[in-house]
């Protein structure tokens, strides 16, 4: 006679298993400058490339509202540390509709989500500060202050990353330390 009790939990638990499958990218800030933020980021454990971001002013997902938005300079403010769902649902606004972006993901950059009091947080291409607007910027720190070949950079992180994920129905998320 056979089991149906067992058949049935072990179909529950790889079904359970298939869902919590996810991308764990991760930001280590190494470089707290005036101006800007230097980066490293890791895609499930393994270094990928170097992030440009804005200003770390000591920012924390945990902070209250108000805290985060007395610490906060519009445009010139690095994203509170912390742990961002990661979206490719949503076309860009700004750099939907430019070729580069077109091609490569539809216009659908990565968006992250619930950031406290930022919004349209993206991962993009640029190469200075001036570039980031509290975005996350990828590519080589070979320049002081500055990514380069941050094209390439993103071309690869959307290609053999972020896309690859989003096909397989797996959870993307962000964790900025």
């Amino acid at each position: 006679m056979i089991n149906t009790t067992e058949k049935f939990s072990d179909a529950k638990i790889i079904k359970i298993n298939d869902i919590s499958k996810k991308m764990d990218i991760r930001i280590k800030r190494i470089a707290r400058k005036k101006g800007y933020t230097i980066g490293r980021m890791y895609i499930d454990g393994v270094y990928f490339c170097d992030t440009l971001e804005d200003q770390d002013r000591g920012l924390r997902s945990s902070m209250t509202s108000a805290e985060l938005a007395f610490r906060k300079v519009k445009g010139s403010t690095a994203i509170p540390t912390g742990r961002y769902e990661v979206t490719m649902n949503v076309t860009s606004p700004r750099f939907g509709g430019r070729s580069y972006y077109k091609q490569l993901c539809n216009g659908k950059l990565p968006r992250l989500l619930h950031v406290p009091n930022f919004e349209g947080v993206l991962i993009h291409v640029g190469n200075t500060q001036k570039d980031t607007e509290g975005c996350i910027l990828v590519g080589r720190n070979t320049v002081v202050g500055m990514v380069t070949d941050s094209k390439e950079t993103f071309s690869k992180l959307i290609k053999l990353h972020l896309l690859p994920a989003k096909e397989k129905g797996e959870s993307i998320y962000i964790t900025i330390e």
